[in-house]
């Protein structure tokens, strides 16, 4: 989950379709284990909201039931208002019937209020209300709220049914509003040899932001034997890879350190769509985002014609092996083709042109910058 932008507001993950998913069982094993044995309730959803809640309430309620749904606007924008419209829908013959209304969300009751009322008087058997959010702070009525599958804090959310004028009902999480991200948060990517270093530490002090890599993180936990850089260490003596939770809470330790930030340039991480997952859910949680993953395009063989001779001078015996610099770029392929993937589905993947001068390249970078 990440931040979300609907119109001009912009919304971070608040509950995960996880947690959702057992709220809704929970709630439909509570009115199953409440309803005498044999008897077919009718539930009755609220639209628009609470189509995705009655579907899945549904499909957890192990017996025989009817459905029926109703709707009767009464949001504006992001508030509750006093004035309610006519409600439709329903054309069966309650009396004495036990009639259950489902609702996605519960803050004033001025809505519910006004169908309670309707169906009250159509002598029905029983009355019951299950709501699967509930704001205590801003309830006005004496409803009975039979079931509440979660009580919030009265904050303006969105998803499951939910919406902001008409968008966000489609999202299978919740979220909540929250402030405009202030950081600029780039994934900067390149294949070995393409100058992703030397770029890096020009586009920091161009755009005051702070250079997180991977490597220097690593070798500063480890050389200064941190919980962190001791467990991994202790992988790494062994041959095997560093753990994604490792090297997740190591960024982590170097975002929280300079939390006052513009925000950062993220060299060599994520490496995994893991790791990608768990940077946006991280941000998310601060109010932050990545705007882009931009990653520089070189011809493989041109770097490996950059990288051997580069090894003439470097005394690094990984340039001098090409069949070894092969592997290197087989390994970076792999693991950006699918960080390609993911940040393309995002609408975040940025392609630069890695030939040229650094001139050249850095204008190319900053053209993209500007716009993130």
């Amino acid at each position: 989950m990440k931040i979300i932008k609907l119109h001009d507001l912009y919304f971070k993950p608040f509950i995960n379709k996880e947690e959702i998913s057992e709220i809704v069982k929970t709630l439909a094993l509570h009115v199953k284990a409440d309803l005498p044995k044999d008897e077919v309730p009718i539930f009755v959803g609220i639209l628009n909201g609470c189509f995705l809640f009655a579907a899945d309430f549904i499909r957890e309620f192990k017996g025989n039931c009817e459905v029926s749904f109703v709707k009767l606007a009464s949001y504006e924008g992001t508030s509750s208002t006093e004035n309610i419209k006519h409600l439709v829908g329903i054309n069966e013959d309650l009396t004495g019937r036990t009639v259950i209304i489902l609702e996605d969300i519960i803050d004033t009751g001025n809505t519910l209020q006004e169908i309670y009322n309707i169906f009250r008087n159509k002598n029905v058997k029983q009355l019951k209300i299950a709501t699967l959010f509930f704001k205590p702070d801003v309830f006005k009525k004496e409803l009975p709220i039979n079931y509440i599958g979660k009580e919030i804090e009265d904050k303006f959310i969105v998803g499951y049914g939910l919406d902001y004028n008409n968008l966000g009902r489609n999202y299978p999480e919740i979220y909540q509003l929250t402030t405009q991200p202030k950081m600029k948060n780039i994934v900067l990517f390149g294949p070995p040899g393409a100058g992703k270093g030397t770029q890096a530490t020009l586009l920091k002090k161009k755009y005051d932001l702070l250079h997180i890599s991977t490597g220097d993180v690593f070798r500063f936990n480890i050389k200064n034997e941190t919980e962190l850089g001791k467990l991994a260490k202790s992988f790494m003596d062994q041959g095997d890879l560093v753990p994604d939770e490792v090297t997740i809470n190591m960024l982590k330790a170097e975002v929280e350190k300079n939390a006052d930030a513009n925000g950062f340039i993220f060299d060599g991480f994520p490496r995994t769509e893991s790791q990608a997952i768990a940077l946006d859910e991280f941000l998310a949680e601060k109010g932050e985002q990545i705007n882009g993953m931009v990653a520089l395009e070189v011809p493989e063989d041109l770097l490996v014609t950059r990288l051997l001779e580069r090894g003439k001078t470097s005394g690094r015996t990984d340039d001098t092996d090409e069949s070894k610099i092969r592997n290197r770029f087989n390994e970076y392929n792999t693991k950006t083709a699918i960080l390609k993937d993911f940040y393309q589905e995002q609408g975040n993947y940025y392609g630069i042109d890695g030939v040229g001068t650094i001139d050249d390249i850095t204008a190319r970078l900053s053209e993209v910058f500007d716009t993130l």
